[in-house]
């Protein structure tokens, strides 16, 4: 995997498990190139809270990140309400993170910074 470019300019590798998580010193290493996003206190998802002037807004962005989901084999968990939409990473197959969370998450940020 090329750690050199960017997070956005990454895709997701399958993960089936048999591999370790990030520790929590690379996990805050990847955190660093993230805007806006928190480490679970047990070190085994990140998660940020956006919120939106509307529900069309907030619907339009949910499916701008299942589009972006979809297209890198890697789902989050979300919940989402009238103008707000909370969303987790977490690779489930090795219960913890793996760099395909923190790829996910930027390309999530990108939405709106594009």
């Amino acid at each position: 995997m090329n750690r050199t470019c960017s997070l956005t300019d990454r895709h997701c590798e399958p993960c089936e498990g048999g591999v370790d998580p990030l520790d929590r010193q690379r996990a805050e290493t990847l955190l660093g190139q993230l805007t806006g996003w928190e480490l679970a206190e047990d070190g085994k998802s990140i998660h940020r809270r956006f919120e939106f002037k509307g529900f069309y807004k907030c619907v339009g962005f949910i499916n701008a990140m299942a589009w972006i989901a979809n297209q890198e084999g890697h789902h989050p968990d979300f919940s989402a309400g009238y103008n707000y939409c909370e969303v987790t990473f977490t690779t489930h197959a090795i219960d913890g993170l793996s760099e395909n969370d923190f790829i996910c998450a930027a390309k999530v940020d990108a939405l709106l910074h594009d």
